[in-house]
């Protein structure tokens, strides 16, 4: 498997752009632990790429919260059960489709929230390239297994755990949390969560290293 380093923005990029060939539609999934820093390079290609792709996050595909105490999870948010992973799957598989004439609707999250917003990213029928970003893109769990063959390809981010729990902890805090708060959500759920990530590495196309 290759590796890469994340600033070689370029090389990331016209690998990106192959996949971006007009009149199909190809996913390029983005996977890594909590806090890796799939978002930024995800925004980093966005910006590179134009109208060539578009971006949905499955962070759109989070329980609501009000869900979420139903089932007795919310202390758990963020955890694989957290999610409607048959929803995402079911979205991923209307893009690959690209309907003509079909504008799709995907879901978004909302961090000052923490809630999902429906219809918020309109992906048109001829952008050639989706990419998509979360934590459970290479789970083998049965639930999620269906995400990885509709992905034409997977990028696993990966960089040192230490500076991944600091912004962790900075962005719980910055949404709200107090710090000891957010240091034990970071320590009991998002490391849990990122070990489980972790098993999915293999799966993956290409690992970026987040320096």
């Amino acid at each position: 498997m290759d590796v890469i380093d994340a600033r070689r923005l370029d090389t990331l990029t016209g690998r990106a752009r192959r996949l971006a060939t007009p009149g199909t539609r190809r996913l390029l999934g983005i996977a890594g632990a909590p806090g890796a820093g799939k978002s930024t390079l995800a925004a980093r290609l966005l910006e590179r790429l134009g109208a060539l792709a578009v971006l949905v996050p499955m962070d759109g595909f989070h329980l609501a919260n009000a869900e979420l105490d139903r089932l007795g999870r919310a202390a758990r948010k963020g955890a694989p059960d957290t999610f409607d992973a048959p929803g995402y799957v079911h979205l991923l598989a209307r893009l690959r489709a690209a309907e003509p004439g079909v504008t799709v609707y995907a879901p978004a999250f909302d961090r000052a929230l923490e809630e999902p917003v429906a219809g918020s990213v309109p992906v048109p029928p001829d952008v050639p390239l989706v990419v998509t970003e979360g934590n459970y893109l290479l789970h083998d769990d049965p639930v999620w297994a269906p995400v990885r063959p509709l992905l034409d390809e997977v990028w696993y981010v990966e960089g040192d755990d230490g500076p991944r729990v600091r912004r962790l902890v900075e962005r719980h805090v910055r949404y709200g949390k107090g710090r000891a708060e957010a240091e034990a959500w970071v320590r009991d759920s998002d490391e849990a969560n990122a070990r489980l990530v972790a098993r999915g590495r293999a799966r993956a196309d290409l690992v970026v290293r987040i320096g």
